[in-house]
This record gives C-alpha cells, sequence and structure tokens, in this order.
C-alpha cells in the first residue's frame, strides 16, 4: 500500500494494485477498479515513484525470506 494525501490534508493509505487510472486535472485523480476515486495532492509521476518504491521493497523482503542456506 502507497500513502497519498486528499486536498484537505488528510493522509491516507491506498492498494495501489486496484488503481485503474490517473486522470491529470489540476490534482491528481485516482480512479479504482469499483471506480471510486480520490483526488489528491501528490502528482502522478510522484504516485508512480512511489508504487515503484513500494514495489521494489516487496519483492527485496520476497528475496530475503526465500534465500536459504544450504550448508
Amino acid at each position: 500500500m502507497i500513502q497519498l494525501t486528499k486536498r484537505n490534508g488528510e493522509r491516507f493509505l491506498v492498494n495501489h494494485t486496484q488503481i485503474e487510472s490517473i486522470e491529470m486535472i489540476p490534482e491528481s485523480k485516482i480512479v479504482m477498479m469499483n471506480r471510486d476515486y480520490f483526488i489528491v495532492r501528490e502528482s502522478p509521476e510522484q504516485i508512480i515513484k512511489r508504487i515503484a518504491e513500494y514495489t521494489a521493497k516487496v519483492q527485496d523482503v520476497r528475496r530475503e525470506l526465500t534465500i536459504v542456506d544450504r550448508r
């Protein structure tokens, strides 16, 4: 999940795998797969960067957990 900020300053977490699209209006409009949406302060570039960082972190954790010592 990634953290975003609503226009009123409230921070929240969103499951990035449920994002269908990001509309670029003066703010960013995150449209979810169930057609709900959120207007957030972050730019599309910032959102994409957070998704990439989160995905990389999850893959690193998985990589650490799958290391097997075969001594």
